[in-house]
């Protein structure tokens, strides 16, 4: 009862005390006795104790070992938040019914009013349905163990159930990036309550027609920004009652710090690691209801594999982001000596990786390594062209296991090393080989230019056309081609006139 006037006799009643130094959301139940409207003064039950006023409350700790106890024959009861169950994979809740609205509950009607959604008649449904409190404290609090929380959970219910099939999906896939991605930065500290609340927040400030499946890609990216939000403010809001932080003794001000980092990473490079998630093949799923189909349906792309177009653009990006690495290593190379060069180059190689926060930049320093090791070789046969050496068969074959980074680059290279060594037909011969596999499919790759339209899907389909490999070739792309002064000799001499 949440006054003393709702005192019935013949039933059990439990007052709900709330103060001001009682967290938003939680409650203290105060025993009362079934024949008067008294409150009880002696510790009769097992879950009774005595706070400090001499109030007798209902533990919600105890209350829960109670229930752990009775069940003790049917096996060992796991409790994960307010549940007690003794059934693998089931939460089972014990809760205490509210009869009352709850001003809280009328607060959040007020609020939602005149909105779009959620619509009117879900607010005047949520106006009469039962709340709950269920045995579970605030971890902060000085009463964790006797609190109980204040739970609209048949409220959250309706909300679930007035979304759309594309909100369902939204949902579903928001619930997939914390449980394959987010579990990877913050463990399981991100819930299920967590993404529902932030489908709440996005679909009540989102107008109800983009909510369309060609759109689930930009949906997807609004929860993700609403996320951000919250995490640079340290603070995500219950989406009903007020006052209440969702990251209180879930996720600490360290996790929240990593997470908007990772989050903030995720929606600047376009969710890409969404494609990358093996649950269910949810990538692939994934690419087939957003905005891609949306252009296949539409003509544009028809009867081309959209997984290779995807797996093209990732490639793309990958190459992309380790140009943009290696070039700013190569701004260091050209300020550093012919001393200092060497150590550094093998650091380069040995800690690139440690830089790497996700999927798709761990790829990049694996090809940026691969660019490095091509550098320091081809640095070495300057340094042996140098001392008037000549390039062994040893060497050769060390400069070709670069090969398979690109089309051009590394093979354009090794002809500068074979003309600077005076073989020169042999330059001549891998020189025409580069011309064979510089077919117009090929897309060039560029760490100092980011033009959007190289961006295009279309582009990369049309990279597909024509093309009868299974795999994806790195030999579809062609990177910049950059000596430092290191390679000076062999570097022919025509690149130093002006």
């Amino acid at each position: 009862m949440a006054a003393l006037e709702d005192w019935k006799a013949g039933v059990g009643n439990i007052l709900m005390l709330h103060d001001d130094t009682t967290p938003p959301q939680q409650y203290l139940l105060q025993v009362f006795k079934r024949d008067t409207p008294e409150p009880e003064t002696s510790l009769i039950h097992d879950t009774f104790v005595r706070k400090d006023s001499g109030q007798v409350l209902i533990s919600a700790e105890k209350f829960k070992q109670q229930l752990a106890y009775e069940d003790r024959d049917q096996g060992k009861a796991i409790e994960h938040g307010p549940s007690v169950s003794v059934m693998p994979n089931w939460d089972v809740v014990h809760a205490c019914h509210v009869r009352k609205p709850l001003s809280e509950i009328e607060d959040w009607i007020d609020r939602c009013r005149g909105k779009l959604w959620p619509p009117a008649q879900l607010l005047e449904a949520a106006r009469v349905a039962p709340c709950f409190l269920v045995p579970a404290g605030h971890p902060d609090s000085d009463y964790t163990r006797e609190e109980w929380r204040l739970s609209p959970n048949l409220i959250e219910r309706m909300l679930i159930f007035s979304f759309n099939m594309t909100q369902i999906k939204c949902y579903i896939v928001l619930k997939l990036i914390k449980k394959s991605l987010c579990a990877k930065i913050v463990d399981d500290s991100i819930t299920s309550f967590h993404c529902k609340t932030i489908m709440f927040y996005t679909i009540e400030r989102t107008h109800p027609s983009l909510w369309c499946e060609h759109n689930l890609m930009f949906l997807l990216r609004l929860c993700l920004h609403v996320l951000r939000r919250w995490l640079r403010l340290g603070r995500l809001p219950h989406y009903i009652i007020k006052g209440v932080n969702l990251f209180d003794g879930k996720l600490s001000k360290l996790l929240q710090k990593r997470l908007l980092v990772y989050i903030d990473s995720l929606i600047r490079y376009n969710l890409q690691d969404v494609f990358y998630m093996c649950i269910d093949n949810i990538g692939c799923q994934f690419i087939q209801a957003c905005s891609i189909r949306h252009s296949v349906q539409a003509g544009e792309l028809r009867g081309v594999c959209l997984r290779k177009i995807i797996r093209f653009l990732l490639k793309f990006e990958c190459l992309k982001r380790a140009e943009n690495l290696l070039s700013r290593f190569i701004e260091h190379v050209i300020r550093s000596s012919q001393t200092t060069f060497e150590p550094y180059l093998k650091y380069l190689k040995r800690n690139v990786l440690e830089i790497s926060t996700n999927v798709i930049s761990k790829t990049a320093a694996l090809e940026c390594i691969a660019h490095l090791f091509a550098l320091q070789l081809s640095v070495q046969s300057s340094y042996y062209l140098r001392l008037r050496n000549v390039l062994d068969s040893k060497h050769i074959r060390r400069v070709q296991y670069s090969f398979i980074s690109d089309v051009a680059s590394s093979r354009l290279k090794f002809a500068s090393m074979l003309y600077c060594s005076g073989h020169l037909q042999a330059a001549v011969r891998v020189l025409e080989d580069v011309e064979r596999r510089y077919h117009s499919k090929v897309k060039a790759v560029c760490g100092c230019r980011d033009i959007k339209e190289y961006r295009d899907l279309k582009v990369f389909a049309n990279m597909l056309s024509g093309n009868t490999d299974s795999g994806i070739r790195k030999e579809q792309f062609a990177l910049c081609v950059r000596f430092v002064r290191q390679e000076t000799y062999c570097t022919p001499c025509i690149f130093f006139l002006k």
